[in-house]
């Protein structure tokens, strides 16, 4: 059974969404997981004005939170941040920068990685921000098993990179049947190749 970490950050709830249906698709496939959410570092009353970040906020908060030890006990790991200005968030980052000494150690070594994404605009840095986790995991020493187009349905959803959801003015966009296709696709794919290296 491969051990599969979902750890994301999700301001206003799409990355919430995207997290819960990689874990869905996962357990289906007979993975066991952990689904982790990276805890806000923002003060909650800078967002109150925005519906949809205070009811994520709200809807999260006592969930379970990312530590470093997720990924140890994990044989792959889905990352997910939103995109801000072609990268990852501020507190998805901060995440990332509390793994120096488990890095220091070779505990983020040798694991699957892949990742998720969304921004407002269809062009709006989904890219570069996959693309800029990925190197971060490289120094990880991992092993990246993004999408490409290893099936037709990528072709849909066009992001070989990873998977990525576009929210749209006012974050009213639902994810899409080509983005729950394509985060399906995957988890299936980053199980596969965790399973080949554990056997």
């Amino acid at each position: 059974m491969v051990k599969l970490s979902i750890i994301y950050y999700s301001a206003t709830g799409h990355g919430t969404a995207m997290a819960k249906r990689i874990g869905q698709t996962a357990e289906a496939a007979g993975a066991e997981v952990r689904l982790r959410h990276v805890q806000e570092t923002r003060d909650p009353a800078s967002f109150a004005e925005n519906p949809a970040w205070s009811a994520n906020y709200e809807a999260t908060k006592d969930d379970p939170a990312a530590t470093g030890d997720d990924i140890v006990w994990a044989d792959a790991v889905i990352f997910g941040s939103p995109t801000r200005f072609g990268n990852t968030t501020a507190s998805f980052q901060a995440f990332m920068d509390s793994l120096g000494g488990l890095w220091a150690k070779g505990k983020l070594a040798d694991k699957v990685y892949a990742a998720f994404t969304s921004s407002q605009t269809l062009h709006g840095g989904q890219e570069s921000t996959l693309i800029n986790l990925y190197v971060s995991l490289m120094h990880f020493g991992g092993i990246l098993v993004p999408p490409g187009y290893t099936d037709p349905l990528k072709f849909a959803d066009g992001n070989p990179y990873g998977v990525s959801h576009v929210t749209g003015p006012g974050n009213q966009n639902e994810l899409s049947e080509d983005t729950n296709n394509a985060l399906d696709h995957m988890t299936r794919r980053v199980l596969a190749v965790a399973d080949r290296l554990l056997n």
